[in-house]
């Protein structure tokens, strides 16, 4: 089964180039162009698209324009987002919006079919999980809070610290932060494919949460959290996509 695409550019060597890297590759199949994200939207609220590879510098409606709306719109499956830029600049943002990938301008097919293969990986997983993942709602998790147990939006979480059996959680919006007895191992097992990523051998972070990047550390707000050595590569491999 061919995973069913948009190419979104308002350059016409762009749109025709990523087009036909779309068309030789066995397990894509394009079913719509567009030189403008507006039509794309149009496109997209009543057709069903699994990969949209979408160009940001665009006029009237910029390609992370319409991703935060396709982020916030009640779309029914709504697509894998592979951004194909020539500006690095926005690739913190991309990560935001969850995009898979993102293709810095010039790209060649090695490079674009390695952003297209895992997005299958990702459809051959939400497809081995599906029973699972109805039975769950990933959009929050329990925690034991003193004598009650405490439902915590997975949105508004920045941070956790752990404390040995203890890990705090710190919240959005200046809420007081939640203190719970469970080990930080055992959260990372719990939030494992939610967006959550393990730094520090005392801290996983949101990463949909980070401000700022730097050297061996990230930026949430205005706390700076290091990145431990035990977890650099992970680290270093998890951001690669987005600031290389």
């Amino acid at each position: 089964m061919k995973i069913k695409c948009i190419t979104v550019d308002d350059e016409p060597l762009a749109l025709k180039m990523i087009s036909d890297f779309v068309k030789q590759t066995p397990f894509l199949e394009l079913v719509a162009q567009f030189d403008n994200a507006i039509d794309a939207l149009n496109y997209l609220q009543s057709n069903k698209v699994e990969l949209l590879l979408l160009d940001i510098q665009m006029a009237d409606l910029t390609g992370m324009e319409l991703a935060n709306i396709l982020s916030k719109e009640n779309i029914k499956n709504r697509p894998f987002i592979i951004f194909t830029t020539a500006y690095s600049e926005f690739a913190l943002e991309g990560y935001r919006v969850n995009a898979v990938d993102y293709l810095l301008k010039p790209f060649d097919y090695k490079e674009f079919l390695a952003g297209a293969t895992k997005v299958r990986h990702r459809l051959v997983e939400q497809s081995d999980h599906a029973e699972n993942l109805s039975s769950e709602n990933p959009s929050f998790i329990f925690v034991k809070v003193d004598s009650q147990i405490i439902r915590v939006e997975i949105e508004n979480i920045l941070y956790f610290e752990g404390y040995k059996d203890y890990v705090k959680i710190f919240l959005s919006n200046n809420a007081p932060p939640l203190l719970s007895l469970m080990t930080l191992k055992k959260l990372e097992e719990k939030l494992h494919g939610s967006g959550f990523l393990r730094i520090h051998r005392s801290y996983i972070i949101s990463f949909s949460r980070v401000d700022a990047l730097l050297k061996n550390s990230v930026k949430i707000g205005n706390r700076i959290i290091p990145v431990g050595a035990t977890y650099k590569k992970e680290y270093d491999r998890y951001i690669d996509l987005w600031i290389k």
